[in-house]
C-alpha cells in the first residue's frame, strides 16, 4: 500500500542532534497518522507516495522540527504557586493559578528550568526548539486509517506523536 493521506504507518526511528548524538530512538514499531497531526510536515512530505520498507535520512533545521527558541516564552512565577517536591524537568499544561506573567501562551506546556527559594523559571519551548536534527527513519507498514483515526487526524487517544506541539517526555512518543 502507497503512503497517502490518510493512512496510518508504522515506523522505527533514530532522532539525533546535528553532532550525531542520539536523542530518541524508536526501536520497536509504533503506528502514526498520516495526513493529520502526528508526524511533522517534513517527514510526511518524504514518506509520502512510499511503501513499507522504505528508508530516509532527513536532516531537520529548527523551522522545520519544533521551531526557533523563542525567549520570550521563559518566565518567572512566584514559588509559592507551586506544590512542594517540584523538580527540574517537570511539566505542566499552561502557567500554575494565580501567575503573574502576561502575554505567555496558555495552551503551552512549561518545563520547570530551575527554582529558586523565591521563584521559578518556566520555559514553553519544545524542548527540542532551535536544535537542528537528524531523523533515520523506516517505514515498517502501512494499512489504511479506521474512521475513528480519520475523526481524530491521530492514532492515539493520548497524542503520540513526533508534531512541534508534542509534549517532551523523555522520549518522543
Amino acid at each position: 500500500m502507497l503512503i497517502t493521506d490518510p493512512c496510518v504507518v508504522s515506523l522505527l526511528w533514530t532522532l539525533s542532534d546535528a553532532q550525531g548524538q542520539a536523542i530518541d530512538e524508536l526501536d520497536e514499531p509504533m503506528e502514526f497518522f498520516f495526513g493529520g497531526d502526528d508526524l511533522l510536515p517534513r517527514l510526511e512530505e518524504a514518506l509520502h507516495g512510499q511503501r513499507a520498507g522504505f528508508e530516509a535520512a532527513l536532516h531537520l533545521e529548527p523551522e522545520h522540527a519544533f521551531g526557533d527558541y523563542r525567549a520570550e516564552l521563559v518566565c518567572f512565577e512566584d514559588r509559592a504557586l507551586f506544590p512542594d517536591g517540584i523538580e527540574e524537568g517537570m511539566q505542566f499544561d499552561g502557567l500554575p493559578e494565580g501567575a503573574q506573567t502576561t502575554g505567555m501562551p496558555p495552551d503551552a506546556i512549561y518545563t520547570i528550568t530551575e527554582i529558586y527559594p523565591s521563584h521559578v523559571v518556566l520555559d514553553g519551548n519544545h524542548p527540542l526548539a532551535g536544535m537542528a536534527l537528524r531523523l533515520d527513519v523506516r517505514v515498517v507498514s502501512v494499512r489504511p486509517a479506521t474512521d475513528e483515526e480519520r475523526s481524530a487526524r491521530s492514532v492515539a487517544d493520548d497524542a503520540i506523536a513526533l508534531a512541534p506541539l508534542a509534549a517532551a517526555t523523555g522520549r518522543l512518543h
